[in-house]
């Protein structure tokens, strides 16, 4: 802008004689004030449009820098749900697996059926309660678990002191677990271990409590059970899954 204004100038100066006989000294230096006043003009605006293009550039970056950050936390968004979705599947899983495991652990010690027909009256008869408890079992074997859900109710109300009372309340939640009732799982769960705190499925109950609460999205409360698992029964196997379940969430 500097040398058109100076070539300007330098061009009225060489016109200045042949207009000399046209115009005095003070129209001449009007005039060539005026020029440099229309130069300065010309000068300024060309500033202000270069300086308008620089900031738009500069407003372009950082909208670029924003965009490639939100495409960044997107993709670290989309990873996490990956990854949540992954370790609530093995989770689940792995409960399924060992519940089917201990169910036939339990049905190759589950007490033969044997002829009741002279003590079928007599409620206390432990030959009535093994039928029952048997009968139960079957339907959560047959994974009838509606059907498996009434039959266990019944047999702990009607032989509240039997000593398949443990094994009962476990299949109980169990079945009500896989009916996706997971509040009332967890309810039969708690009142097994209020009831009989020195089960020896007891490490199972609090796996399996930390299953519904984490079906009941209660992630934190999940994380306490599983915790507070650890630290009553450490040698159990159901520990050694929880730490497993509480390294991979972290």
């Amino acid at each position: 802008m500097s040398k058109l204004r100076a070539l300007m100038l330098l061009g009225l100066c060489f016109a200045a004689p042949v207009k000399a006989g046209l115009f005095s000294d003070d129209e001449a230096r009007n005039s060539i004030q005026q020029v440099e006043v229309r130069v300065l003009k010309l000068e300024e605006q060309g500033k202000q449009q270069i300086q308008s293009v620089l900031d738009q550039q500069g407003q372009i970056e950082v909208l670029n820098g924003q965009l490639r950050n939100l495409r960044g936390q997107n993709e670290e968004t989309a990873h996490g749900l990956q990854d949540a979705e992954k370790r609530e599947k093995d989770f689940y899983v792995d409960l399924d697996t060992r519940l089917r495991h201990l169910e036939a652990t339990e049905a190759a010690a589950a007490p033969k059926p044997a002829d009741v027909s002279a003590a079928a009256a007599d409620p206390e008869d432990p030959v009535v309660q093994n039928r029952a408890i048997e009968a139960a079992y079957a339907q959560v074997k047959a994974e009838n678990y509606a059907d498996a859900v009434k039959s266990l109710q019944d047999f702990l109300q009607k032989y509240p002191a039997s000593v398949h009372v443990p094994n009962a309340a476990f299949w109980l939640g169990s079945a009500q677990f896989a009916l996706k009732d997971y509040k009332a799982s967890l309810l039969t769960y708690r009142a097994l271990l209020k009831f009989q705190p020195d089960t020896a499925r007891a490490p199972d109950v609090y796996f399996n409590i930390a299953g519904c609460q984490q079906a009941l999205k209660a992630v934190a409360q999940a994380t306490a059970t599983l915790k507070q698992l650890i630290a009553k029964y450490p040698d159990s196997t159901a520990a050694a899954k929880a730490k497993k379940l509480l390294s991979a969430s972290k």
